[in-house]
């Protein structure tokens, strides 16, 4: 398979959709479009302001912003002037932000908001030399940067633009670098990813052989950018077919937003499904007894339709029948709230509960769960539309290696492996062995048909001091199908027995202090109740029947406070950082294992 560039990929798609709807997004509370013609004449134009700014090939520009139309034209008009594009999550405070600039060598920075901007005012003395030149997305007057609009006025006024413009694509190759992108990481500082237009492209010609694309599709894009996930699923693979990407307005205003661009393929973490599964079951609670049975009973007919498909069998006639009744009664209402032309969800970021997949299955609506990393460009394995299987993250893509190493650890070797991580060849060496094998640091086995399945982290595996090992998402997982459990994080290395933090459902705890006419003065007194202390006790017991008995939780702390990427326990994919919490939250487990250890 030829490797091209992403500038050509888009290239092709701008001269074969140009008419087509490449942008959409929220202006004075309406969608407004933007054309693939128009998108190539704004990347244009950014792409000449940019060279006239100073960007030469190799250059790095950092690029931090929420998602909006002049994130993917920075990208893109970056990549045109052969430099590479350095994304940051917009959470990222002062000193994050600081070090990514400095550690990149960026020469250019561009922000989307006020906002951001005061990120880079509280350095104060302490900005990179690197740093040469600013840009806002925003609209505003402040000498020491320039707009996005003079920006691409600055473009319009080069001397023969479209010569020069042509001519900065043309010396790009698919080997040389598109993106450094620094992984949140559970541990320790962020490393710069070293990816490459042939990194990227090998991925997406892949996929885009598996998963049928066109103009018709819309995705709705609300994941960060920043996130390899995002980048690669909602943002070039669009690109690449000439289907639409509108952008959410924020990661709260989600439903909404379905309904209004109606997507058809949405990429999102598992944490989004979840809230979504608990929202339906509570407004199911508040509804008529008839309602709830009928609820029920249509889920159970969904369920033995979803079994069915993946045994490979026809539902019966009968059944059948009652899942059309089903459909009329319940999912067809659960899919109005997607926009009613959704094909397929895809989950990544996280492992996917289950139990959460085969209700929504129920429900006709299909979660596509995949893995990969940052260093992998990022797809590793995924599941098919017409080829997947529950709690797998699916068969490996064509035109790569994965191993089993004899630890468990997943290994993989291909075209979709990164360059090396930037400035820390000693992290790469680390990371990629002399045969070319990328250690991912995750545990996994492949079944006999050809599906991945994650066990955990390599680093997450808890060695009990009996020299047991306990695998803690799995359990995690297990018990966060409680409706009364939000989060959880085991513990346990080290320790003779697994004890737990957990977040409850807030909500489900005062409904249930309710019902039992509990009285407590607020949140921490209640969750110290016996009554509460049982539930939970009784929840967990009832959602980890199966586990040994050395993987059972023997104790547990409830939080009064979640985790969150705030207070820096969480990514900003919402995936624990353990040893954060751990060291946040010392005192209260020293308490659970008191002297007994």
């Amino acid at each position: 398979m030829d490797t091209i560039t992403i500038n050509q990929m888009v290239q092709n798609t701008i001269q074969q959709h140009g008419s087509e709807t490449a942008l959409s997004h929220k202006v004075d509370k309406e969608y407004q479009d933007i054309s693939y013609a128009t998108l190539a004449e704004r990347i244009k134009h950014f792409c000449l302001g940019l060279t006239e700014l100073g960007l030469q090939k190799g250059d790095r520009v950092a690029l931090l912003s929420e998602n909006r139309p002049e994130w993917a034209i920075t990208d893109l008009a970056i990549l045109a002037g052969g430099g590479v594009t350095v994304p940051m999550f917009s959470t990222l405070t002062s000193a994050q932000v600081e070090y990514i600039v400095r550690d990149s060598g960026a020469k250019i920075l561009c922000v989307s908001s006020e906002r951001q901007l005061q990120k880079i005012k509280d350095w104060d003395e302490n900005v990179p030399t690197n740093l040469q030149h600013i840009v806002i997305f925003d609209e505003l007057q402040d000498d020491a940067v320039r707009t996005f609009d003079q920006v691409c006025e600055l473009g319009q006024g080069v001397e023969n633009g479209d010569q020069v413009y042509q001519q900065a694509n043309e010396v790009v190759t698919p080997d040389d670098l598109a993106s450094i992108i620094y992984t949140s990481g559970t541990t320790g500082d962020p490393k710069g990813a070293m990816l490459t237009h042939s990194n990227f492209m090998s991925n997406i010609q892949v996929i885009t052989g598996i998963v049928t694309l066109t103009p018709e599709d819309v995705f709705l894009s609300f994941l960060p950018l920043s996130h390899v996930f995002e980048r690669m699923g909602g943002h070039y693979l669009p690109l690449s077919s000439g289907a639409t990407i509108a952008y959410a307005e924020s990661p709260f205003t989600i439903r909404q937003n379905m309904q209004e661009v109606r997507p058809t393929i949405m990429m999102s973490v598992p944490r989004v499904y979840e809230a979504m599964h608990e929202r339906i079951l509570n407004s199911v609670k508040e509804g008529s007894p008839t309602k709830q049975k009928i609820f029920h009973w249509s889920v159970g007919v969904g369920s033995k339709v979803s079994q069915a498909i993946q045994q490979k069998q026809k539902p019966s006639s009968m059944l059948s029948l009652k899942a059309s009744i089903a459909n009329k009664l319940v999912f067809e209402k659960l899919k109005a709230v997607t926009g009613g032309r959704l094909r397929f969800f895809v989950s990544g970021g996280a492992p996917l509960s289950k139990a959460i997949a085969e209700f929504f299955h129920a429900a006709g609506i299909l979660i596509l769960e995949g893995y990969g990393l940052t260093e992998t460009s990022p797809v590793i394995s995924v599941n098919r539309p017409n080829q997947w299987k529950f709690g797998t993250v699916g068969p490996m893509i064509p035109g790569i290696e994965v191993k089993i190493a004899e630890d468990g650890e997943i290994l993989s070797r291909g075209p979709h492996i990164m360059q090396g991580y930037f400035n820390k060849p000693s992290d790469t060496a680390e990371a990629i062995d002399a045969d070319g094998w990328f250690h991912t640091g995750d545990i996994g086995e492949i079944d006999e048909e050809g599906f991945l399945t994650i066990t955990d982290r390599k680093k997450n595996l808890l060695i009990l001091s009996n020299g047991k090992n306990v695998a803690p998402q799995p359990i995690e997982n297990q018990l966060k199908q409680s409706p009364y459990i939000s989060e959880i994080m085991l513990l346990g290395d080290q320790r003779r027995t697994i004890t737990a933090l957990i977040v409850p459902n807030y909500d489900a705890i005062k409904e249930f202090a309710a019902e039992q006419q509990l009285e407590a003065e607020d949140i921490p007194a209640l969750l110290q109740t016996q009554e509460v202390q049982r539930l939970i006790r009784g929840e967990i017991n009832q959602y980890s029947p199966d586990y040994a008995d050395f993987e059972r939780v023997r104790m547990f702390t409830l939080m009064e406070k979640e985790f969150s990427e705030e207070s820096g326990e969480m990514t900003p994919t919402l995936k624990l950082k353990r040893s954060v919490i751990m060291e946040n939250h010392k005192a209260t487990i020293d308490q659970m294992y008191g002297d007994d250890g």
